[in-house]
């Protein structure tokens, strides 16, 4: 069976704490133009989920907010008995199933959101990589590629749905693995689930250095208290749930 590791081309608490280099991946992924690449979150959660391995395992897995593919893919290749995949990105559907074919894994990909996802429905484990960047008003617009990291003011425009979504996606004994940034509250997600009747914890967590888009926001999160004054870092967390 392929390592999902084997993508980052190092451990991936490696690739969370240090910044990513050229070539980090190794396999080749294909990208529309407005696709997500893998970056730090992505290796981030798959450490998580490589941690719950048995939990995957013969399980049947939603990916939501799947961009590459590459979280559907690592848990097809942990054993998933069945990977669906959702984006609203139709270029972003396009590339998972390229890239988990180019894998040698089964993934269906499909386009829709939360909505379709709940059809689609219940799933023993939800894993996602949602946009949860805060963007000021009126910084949302009609670019596709930034609906992969653009969540609203409080950067929870997708989060919020989906947390309350959470227990009708989730089988009996599901389980949930969500990766996101401090600067849309981290211990949000964990009551939002724990109040839906998900037990959550953050179960994994790194440093990195602010990327161009938080950079360009960096004054404006520090005046609504969502960074610290100067940061230069943001903490990346993994949040789990579980029924």
């Amino acid at each position: 069976m392929t390592d999902p590791l084997a993508f980052a081309g190092a451990s991936v608490r490696d690739a969370v704490v240090a910044p990513p280099t050229e070539g980090l991946l190794p396999h080749e992924f294909t990208l529309g133009d407005s696709v997500y690449a893998p970056q730090e979150d992505s290796f981030l959660l798959i450490e998580a989920m490589r941690a719950d391995s048995d939990a995957i395992a013969g399980r049947r897995v939603l990916d939501l907010c799947c961009g590459s593919g590459v979280i559907g893919i690592a848990a097809a290749c942990l054993g998933a008995r069945e990977v669906i995949a959702f984006d609203i990105n139709p270029e972003a559907v396009r590339s998972t199933a390229v890239n988990a074919a180019d894998a040698g894994v089964v993934v269906d990909a499909r386009q829709g959101s939360i909505a379709e996802a709940l059809a689609a429905g219940p799933f023993d484990v939800v894993l996602s990589n949602p946009p949860y960047v805060p963007a000021p008003d009126g910084v949302a617009g009609g670019d596709m590629a930034a609906t992969a990291w653009d969540a609203g003011a409080d950067g929870r425009s997708v989060l919020d749905p989906l947390c309350r979504a959470v227990p009708d996606l989730l089988t009996a004994e599901g389980m949930c693995l969500f990766v996101h940034s401090e600067t849309s509250g981290v211990d949000t997600t964990v009551a939002m689930l724990t109040a839906g009747g998900v037990g959550a914890q953050s179960v994994a967590s790194g440093h990195i250095p602010l990327g161009p888009v938080l950079r360009e926001r960096a004054e404006w999160l520090g005046r609504r208290g969502l960074l610290p004054p100067a940061a230069q870092t943001e903490m990346l967390a993994v949040v789990r749930g579980r029924r």
